[in-house]
């Protein structure tokens, strides 16, 4: 049996999984597994490697694609799923923010490594 890990915002024990998302029925959380739960999918590794969406290692100065649409508040159109952003910085952001850069027609902003791609 696959030991699941806490809700990360009750720390309820008694998580289980519906489909590819995780579940806590004491206060309705739902979240995906990540790297750092079991030991599976992208983002922030142990090891302190951050990677996009597909697994490939990110670095500094590199460019992705936007694999998704986004929403943006303020913005009426958000950042469209294949917008290239240049010359990334990846840093401790905000909870799964890693990657820190200027989204062209948006302005500077934080996104998550799970939503790009490498080119």
């Amino acid at each position: 049996m696959v030991e699941l890990p806490p809700c990360p915002a009750c720390s309820c024990e008694y998580t289980y999984e519906m489909g590819a998302l995780l579940v806590c029925p004491a206060c309705a959380h739902e979240w995906t597994a990540s790297a750092d739960d079991t030991g599976t999918g992208t983002g922030t590794a142990e090891d302190g490697v951050i990677r996009d969406a597909v697994g490939n290692v990110l670095v500094d100065g590199d460019t992705v694609t936007v694999i998704k649409t986004l929403k943006v508040k303020g913005s009426p159109t958000g950042i469209k799923a294949g917008t290239k952003v240049r010359n990334i910085r990846l840093v401790a952001g905000i909870g799964d923010h890693d990657i820190d850069c200027k989204v062209d027609g948006i302005g500077p902003m934080q996104l998550k490594s799970s939503v790009v791609k490498k080119v």
